[in-house]
C-alpha cells in the first residue's frame, strides 16, 4: 500500500480483480463517506455523553434553544423539526424532563395538547454543550482546507437535494 493508498483502495482493487465487470467507482466515495460519518459520530457522541446527553436528546433540547425565546414547542412541532415519529418525541421528552431539562405545560391555546419548554438547567446544558460540539466538529474540520470544506458541503447538498 504506497502513502497515497487507504484501505478502501486496497478493497477496491482486490474486487477489480475479481469482479472486473462491475463498476466500483461508486463503492469509494461511499466507503469513504461512511468511515468519515463514524469518526465524526464517534467524536460528536464523546461530547454529548461529558454532558450527559444522547444524540437524540441533544437535538430536542438544540430544538428547543434555536425556536428563541421563550423556548416551547408542542411536541408535534418538535416531531416536524426532526424528522421523527410522534412515539419516539414521547420518550426523549419522557427522559429530558426527569432529568430536569425541559418541563410540560398545557397548552393554553389547546388544552388536548401541552407545550415542552427548557428549563433553566435545560438551556444551560444545551448552551454548554453546544459550545463544546461547534469546537468539536471546528476541530475536525480543521483536517481540511477551506476550499475542501467548502467543495465537500456543496457536494454533499447536492447529492441529498437529489
Amino acid at each position: 500500500m504506497s502513502s497515497e493508498q487507504d484501505p478502501i483502495d486496497v478493497i477496491l482493487e482486490q474486487w477489480r480483480r475479481e469482479r472486473p465487470d462491475l463498476d466500483l467507482s461508486a463503492m469509494g466515495v461511499f466507503s469513504r463517506l461512511a468511515q468519515a460519518s463514524r469518526l465524526v459520530e464517534s467524536a460528536v457522541e464523546q461530547v454529548f455523553r461529558r454532558h450527559g446527553l444522547r444524540p437524540g436528546e441533544f437535538d430536542v433540547l438544540a430544538a428547543l434553544r434555536r425556536s428563541g425565546p421563550p423556548y416551547t414547542l408542542i411536541p408535534s412541532e418538535l416531531s416536524d423539526v426532526l424528522m421523527m415519529s410522534r412515539a419516539g418525541m414521547t420518550n426523549r421528552i419522557d427522559r429530558l424532563e426527569a432529568a430536569g431539562l425541559v418541563e410540560r405545560s398545557l397548552d393554553p391555546a389547546d388544552r388536548r395538547s401541552f407545550r415542552v419548554a427548557l428549563t433553566r438547567e435545560g438551556r444551560e446544558v444545551i448552551d454548554a454543550t453546544l459550545t463544546e460540539h461547534a469546537a468539536n466538529l471546528a476541530r475536525l474540520a480543521a483536517r481540511l482546507t477551506e476550499q475542501e470544506a467548502a467543495t465537500l458541503d456543496t457536494v454533499l447538498r447536492g447529492m441529498l437535494a437529489r
